[in-house]
């Protein structure tokens, strides 16, 4: 048995219901795409597959690790297809100026290294998914209406399991590292 295990950034349940909105109007009453639920929209740092429900307990360490840390400055941006080509994902871009995200990211690449970890070489994104497109389906055409402006509370850095099967994937909690606001 494996746990299918990520790391991700956690916001503030209003800001996620705005954005799950937001997703609603945007892609109206088209068949082929799926709203993510409120509770699942997050930032992923580290997506780490199929795992040994053995390294569960270490990852918690690690993510706790992170308490008291300062939260990164976050804002929304543009609405964002992944991948351009063949859009399958929409999502909204999130800006980040202030490099305490960049060093966040780091910092936890480097520590799930040392665990044995390899990290995806692709560059680092953010980006907050808040629709699918359902197999078979295509991604809807058109403009998109502007994304709402926010400047998002970021809550903590959390180790989530994933579900899958019997519809839309489902997030468990698992351990969370409280990051502290920055005034």
């Amino acid at each position: 048995m494996s746990a299918r295990l990520f790391i991700a950034l956690e916001l503030a349940d209003e800001q996620r219901r705005l954005l799950v909105q937001w997703a609603r109007e945007a892609v109206g009453p088209d068949r082929g795409m799926r709203v993510v639920a409120a509770e699942n929209v997050h930032l992923t740092l580290a997506f780490l597959g199929h795992r040994s429900p053995d390294e569960i307990g270490p990852l918690s360490d690690l993510v706790e690790s992170f308490s008291g840390r300062p939260a990164p400055r976050l804002s929304t941006g543009s609405a964002l297809w992944l991948s351009p080509r063949r859009p399958h994902v929409l999502t909204v871009e999130v800006h980040h100026d202030d490099g305490v995200l960049d060093d966040l990211h780091a910092d936890l690449w480097r520590e799930l290294e040392d665990m044995g970890h390899t990290r995806d070489h692709r560059r680092f994104r953010p980006h907050l998914t808040v629709a699918r497109v359902r197999h078979g389906w295509t991604a809807p055409g058109g403009a998109l209406p502007p994304t709402p402006d926010l400047d998002l509370d970021v809550r903590g850095v959390t180790l989530m399991r994933s579900w899958l099967g019997g519809g839309p994937a489902r997030y468990e909690p698992l351990s969370r590292g409280d990051l502290a606001a920055m005034s």
